[in-house]
């Protein structure tokens, strides 16, 4: 039976991804070992030259030629998290090793993320959850929206804007899509979807869901030109990295109180407690949890060691494998 490395030390990464029960189903499946505490690369390397596979989650360290050289038995690299773009480099792939990660399986947490956000948003939930707490009611003069055929941009075409599109659908929304490169032509038409400048999307669109990853290509993409372009009570929506945006800008006009927001990321994690975004009525701010929810963990890694089981019996053909192509244009946390 193959030897299975979990490197995810003690402690909430580890209780909530790796229970008691997908314990149970790794030692059926693998000859497995626990870290028992976070490992430096120095300390990794050696580790690993014993083992087949290797169980990885938030945290660990970069599995690089400085840990890797050498080994010629590690074969597949299976990480709990969603990108893996600051755990694997190409000398991993050069190397020959094959990387699994739970990006399929964030991804549709995030896009029902999304999709709560919107209808939480437009809807304004909150405020008149607060308010019948606060013994007041609404007003007829009071403005609450739905989603129904609303106009959407989308920017950025990755995993998460594939799955938050259909469930876009019934709502007959109008789709413009911002992507270096557009989807197929059926696609387009099936979920009524135009590709679109950013210009476009900011200056036409009542909702804006950020998706771009967090890369060289794409750090503060959204800067003031455009916040400054948004519709009156348009909604802006960010749950891909606060660094995609000039968050200062965003914060500038926001005060204006033209849009509204709601942001499930930020520049500084935590959000600073004194920061201005946490001070306006305008402003949704949550903390970084857009998905997986909790719930979905366990089931995350219960399926990865599935698939790590099928890739060392022949199944190669996983769609939780991350390419080197792919890899290469992931967040960088």
């Amino acid at each position: 039976m193959e030897k299975l490395f979990v490197a995810i030390p003690e402690g909430a990464v580890k209780s909530t991804f790796v229970p008691e029960n997908v314990q149970k189903f790794a030692e059926a499946n693998f000859d497995v070992t626990y870290a028992e505490k976070r490992l430096s690369k120095e300390e990794l390397r050696p580790i690993l030259m014993n083992y087949d596979a290797v169980l990885t989650g938030w945290g660990n360290c970069m599995l690089d030629k400085e840990v890797l050289e050498g080994n010629d038995r590690l074969k597949l690299i299976v990480h709990t998290g969603g990108t893996v773009g600051n755990l694997v480099d190409s000398y991993a792939y050069d190397a020959g090793k094959t990387v699994f990660s739970g990006n399929i399986m964030y991804a549709e947490s995030v896009a029902e993320g999304v999709l709560s956000y919107m209808l939480m948003a437009q809807r304004r939930i909150p405020q008149y959850i607060d308010a019948v707490k606060k013994g007041e009611w609404r007003t007829e003069a009071d403005l609450w929206e739905g989603l129904l055929d609303k106009t959407v941009g989308i920017i950025g075409l990755g995993t998460i804007s594939k799955l938050l599109i259909p469930l876009l659908k019934p709502f007959r929304v109008k789709i413009k899509l911002f992507t270096r490169y557009l989807p197929d032509e059926a696609f387009m038409k099936e979920y009524n979807i135009s590709g679109a400048s950013l210009e476009e999307i900011f200056s036409t669109c009542d909702i804006v869901s950020v998706h771009s990853a967090l890369n060289a290509e794409n750090r503060g993409l959204i800067t003031k030109e455009y916040f400054e372009m948004l519709k009156d009570n348009s909604l802006f929506i960010n749950t891909s990295r606060g660094e995609v945006t000039d968050e200062e800008a965003l914060i500038e006009e926001l005060k204006k109180n033209r849009f509204r927001a709601v942001l499930d990321v930020f520049h500084k994690e935590p959000l600073d407690k004194d920061s201005e975004l946490r001070k306006l009525e305008n402003v949704y701010c949550i903390p970084h949890m857009a998905g997986p929810t909790l719930d979905r963990r366990e089931k995350i890694t219960t399926a990865l060691i599935k698939e790590a089981r099928n890739f060392f019996d022949g199944k190669k053909n996983s769609e939780f494998e991350i390419a080197a192509g792919v890899a290469k244009r992931m967040t960088k946390m």
